[in-house]
């Protein structure tokens, strides 16, 4: 199997994937900008800012990961080719390192920022505290579902990176 393949299979398909939050971050702000021009009523004004940030936020994440993965294109290939063994282990310690972060923050943080949200939506009877909630859970579902799959992938490039040291 060949690691360097790999590893750059799963950067590739990383990239990929984050052109999702920059184009779910894209459809936020022209959602803002339609509440803007075209709001008639208190609750469809309430979404604008709301929106706005939710855009900011998920094109701000969705940059930010593809420039950060499609950089590691090139430094696999380097790293890999200095020494293969300490890429091999790097690889191995980042992956897990990040399979607990989407333990903690995507399956634990987000669905109960997501409970908090709907209790407002609930309990709080105001314009802009129900846009800010129906936002905010819109924005991590997108999250979650984009996340959910790069654990998927990620947790299949660990597994097939722990196969490659035995």
């Amino acid at each position: 199997m060949d690691i360097l393949k790999l590893a750059t299979e799963w950067a590739k398909s990383e990239v990929f994937s984050t052109r999702f939050f920059i184009l779910f971050g894209l459809l936020f702000i022209i959602a803002s900008i339609g509440f803007w021009q075209l709001g008639k009523t208190d609750l469809a004004r309430s979404y604008i800012i709301p929106t706005l940030v939710a855009g900011i936020m998920l094109l701000t994440i969705g940059i930010g990961l593809f420039y950060t993965n499609k950089s590691r294109i090139t430094q696999f290939e380097k790293a890999y080719n200095e020494n293969a063994t300490a890429f091999i282990q790097s690889e191995l310690d980042r992956t897990e390192k990040t399979l607990k972060e989407y333990d903690t923050i995507v399956f634990k943080a987000i669905p109960l920022i997501i409970i908090a949200a709907t209790l407002i939506l609930l309990f709080i009877n105001s314009t802009m505290w129900r846009s800010i909630s129906i936002t905010t859970i819109a924005m991590l579902i997108v999250i979650l579902l984009i996340d959910g799959t790069a654990h998927s992938r990620i947790e299949n490039y660990h597994q097939q990176l722990l196969v490659s040291t035995i």
